[in-house]
């Protein structure tokens, strides 16, 4: 897989694909991450990228040349599967859109700031529209970093565990049951006796269990889901 993120603050995001997951990821060659500062592709003799909205409203917007001309440069050299647009307006990212998403070989991420883009530019050149929640951030990087992360964990080889990912909170609609590691017992507080048996029918029997018990708590509206569609439940 190939991830393009067209920014305006490229800084951002170097340290968050420099370590651990991610990073291994790139190593190995299973993905390629490349960072696209969009003042390289302004005009302007100062790198403006940005201008007053007409009607007057407040907030400044990104102009649609340069991130045409971004986006015009990455096509001309391969094809993209998605064009994606970071946007509070955008459709709620879940780990269904990721495990669709991750199927993909090549996709472009733009990251809006200030006001956002030109709305010509996500009609000319925006395929999916994306939000990771209901509330605005500064701008876009800090979702491209989420949905970029989402995605690339999901890539055969990342994991070390194959599975790993298969039993994610959500993968099922879901919650992920309740983890524990060594010691068995501290200060009082143990392990529940049925992870410590060694019985793999009565272990997984539990986590689905508790699975299940976790999610009605603490998420009535995915446990409502799950029961409702018979073929969740299967």
């Amino acid at each position: 897989m190939r991830i393009d993120i067209i920014t305006c603050l490229p800084k951002l995001l170097d340290s968050f694909f420099a370590h651990s997951i991610l990073k291994r990821a790139q190593d190995k060659g299973l993905v390629e991450v490349h960072v696209h500062d969009i003042r390289d592709y302004t005009l302007f003799k100062h790198k403006q990228i940005d201008d007053y909205s007409y009607g007057g409203s407040a907030g400044m917007v990104l102009m649609i040349e340069p991130i045409d001309r971004c986006i015009t440069a990455l096509k001309a050299e391969r094809d993209y599967d998605a064009v994606m647009y970071m946007s509070p307006d955008g459709k709620t990212f879940n780990q269904q859109t990721a495990n669709h998403f991750s199927l993909f070989k090549n996709i472009i991420i733009l990251c809006g700031h200030y006001k956002g883009v030109d709305e010509r530019a996500r009609e000319a050149f925006i395929t999916h529209e994306i939000s990771i929640g209901d509330y605005v951030l500064s701008g876009g990087e800090l979702a491209a970093a989420v949905v970029s992360d989402a995605l690339i964990r999901l890539l055969p080889g990342v994991l070390s565990d194959e599975t790993s990912a298969l039993t994610d909170s959500f993968q099922d609609n879901l919650l992920a049951p309740a983890v524990y590691t060594r010691p068995a017992e501290y200060k009082g507080l143990k392990v529940p006796e049925v992870l410590l048996s060694g019985n793999e029918k009565e272990i997984e029997k539990w986590r689905i269990e508790n699975a299940l018990k976790r999610t009605k708590e603490r998420r009535p509206d995915l446990y409502d889901k799950f029961t409702s569609d018979p073929d969740l439940k299967d």
